[in-house]
């Protein structure tokens, strides 16, 4: 079995991987980080892991969980299986990059727009040949409520709702509308774009924010809320395999 480790901006997610499939998903916040990692290792037999941190772990911690278990720690210099043709690999995110091995994993011989809608909304996208060529990064949606707030002197923070009409009536309607229309226009205009040069183009919604956006999103796309989890497994196959 393998364990998969995703620290997020707000939480981290801890999978148990039976080959290609999820057997166990447990979200905490990072502070529980060594206690929630020993329980699972008390539950099962894991005989790899591997994890993607785009937060800052202090070295303690990293150490404790080294101890816990020997585990691949992902990085711009790590193996893949796709071709990266980013101008600045080095700054490439470690969740794009599992994003992109996920798409690579699961759709052959496609063109793969895939759009993680959390913290940040980030469009990575990788052609039929296995070349990732780059993206797009864009406020999500709890960023541009609490922007909303913080720069101004008497808007309130809120909490995103589904769009009932994209006139709103009120301050707090009106709001919602700016930020979720907007996100939604956003990225349709997106998939439009690379619609226009790349005709057969699947897309791909994942995130914190999947089941909110998929219901409200006209475009066709296949919502997987777990695809990062899922590309870091492959990613850790990948690299075993070797």
């Amino acid at each position: 079995m393998n364990l998969i480790i995703d620290v997020g901006n707000t939480n981290v997610k801890a999978a148990v991987f039976e080959k290609h499939t999820i057997v166990e998903l447990v979200v905490f916040d990072k502070r529980r980080i060594l206690s929630e990692i020993k329980n699972i290792l008390k539950k099962y037999t894991i005989s790899d892991g591997i994890m993607s941190s785009v937060a800052t772990i202090s070295n303690f911690k990293l150490k404790k969980l080294h101890q816990l278990l020997k585990f691949t720690t992902v990085s711009s210099s790590t193996n893949v299986p796709f071709i990266n043709l980013y101008k600045t690999p080095s700054t490439l995110g470690v969740d794009r990059i599992a994003l992109v091995v996920a798409a690579v994993s699961q759709f052959f011989n496609k063109n793969i727009l895939i759009i993680d809608a959390g913290t940040c909304i980030t469009y990575d996208f990788v052609n039929a040949k296995k070349e990732y060529l780059g993206g797009a990064i864009s406020p999500g949606i709890q960023m541009k409520f609490n922007a909303l707030h913080q720069f101004t002197a008497n808007l309130p923070l809120l909490e995103k709702e589904e769009l009932g009409s994209f006139i709103g009536e009120s301050t707090k309607q009106s709001m919602n509308v700016g930020v979720v229309n907007g996100v939604i226009q956003e990225i349709e205009g997106v998939i439009s774009q690379y619609k226009q040069k790349y005709i057969d183009l699947t897309v791909v919604l994942t995130g914190g924010d999947t089941n909110f956006l998929s219901k409200q999103l006209k475009s066709s796309i296949f919502a997987n809320q777990n695809f990062l989890l899922q590309g870091l497994n492959e990613l850790l196959i990948f690299n075993t395999d070797k």
